[in-house]
């Protein structure tokens, strides 16, 4: 079931997505060699806890953490850990911020130090594929058309889109509906309507699209080793088109 969201409740996740994203250009100030991903992760659940808010995913079905850590080949649902980054790697932090019951969710890649031109073009490619999707998101467009624009882009630069992860509704929960994929044919799907609050998250590969698991049950990487990004914003869809929640600029 979907549900269109009113002024209050947009304003309460808006209040929620600023934080987020302060939270986002903070640990863009922290990530270099040598920093841990636990670290990361102990700065955020005590930065949004100065804030008056709380990390919503932290126990969201027994998960562990305040934030999503993902090295390199892994796709998302990372787990923190004590290894430390070192220069050229790639980490997603993915987190979701619940600030007076307003809910706004947002993973950012970052590069570690100094990357190699392959990996920044795939941060790019990325990022660039979020926004093609953001594009499309209008009233009277379909779901189909945020995930041809993602896929049919991210295809042209030799990447690949996965399957098994997508976007989705946000409100008085973390997830919900709909479903957002991140590939698809144009016209095809829901239709969009004002007062929509969804994510849009593409995780781009090098290679394959196909994941598999960790021991852990979260935590999907590429099933080749190749690297994996992602980059994710909270929107709302207005009248004329949409409004991102978690905006950092």
């Amino acid at each position: 079931m979907i549900t269109l969201k009113s002024e209050r409740e947009i304003e309460l996740m808006h209040e929620a997505g600023k934080l987020l994203a302060e939270t986002h250009r903070k640990i863009a100030e922290m990530i270099k060699p040598g920093i841990t991903t636990l670290e990361i992760d102990a700065f955020v659940e005590r930065f949004l806890a100065e804030n008056g808010a709380t990390p919503e995913q932290k126990g969201y079905h027994g998960f562990p953490f305040a934030t999503c850590a993902s090295v390199n080949d892994e796709i998302c649902h990372g787990f923190p850990s004590t290894k430390a980054l070192k220069e050229g790697d790639i980490v997603t932090i993915d987190m979701v911020v619940n600030l007076n019951g307003g809910l706004a969710d947002s993973a950012w890649t970052y590069p570690v130090g100094k990357v190699s031109e392959k990996t920044a073009h795939l941060l790019e490619v990325t990022k660039n594929a979020l926004y093609k999707g953001i594009e499309q998101a209008i009233p009277g467009n379909r779901l189909g058309d945020i995930g041809h624009a993602i896929q049919s882009y991210v295809e042209g630069e030799k990447y690949s889109v996965v399957r098994d992860f997508t976007g989705h509704g946000i409100g008085k929960t973390m997830h919900e509906d709909p479903t957002v994929l991140h590939y698809g044919k144009p016209g095809k799907g829901m239709r969009l309507k004002e007062g929509m609050v969804i994510t849009i998250e593409p995780m781009v590969n090098e290679g394959t699209w196909h994941m598999k698991m960790d021991r852990n049950d979260w935590t999907a990487r590429t099933t080749d080793g190749k690297l994996s990004a992602q980059y994710e914003h909270t929107l709302v869809i207005k009248k004329d088109g949409a409004f991102i929640l978690t905006d950092q600029d």
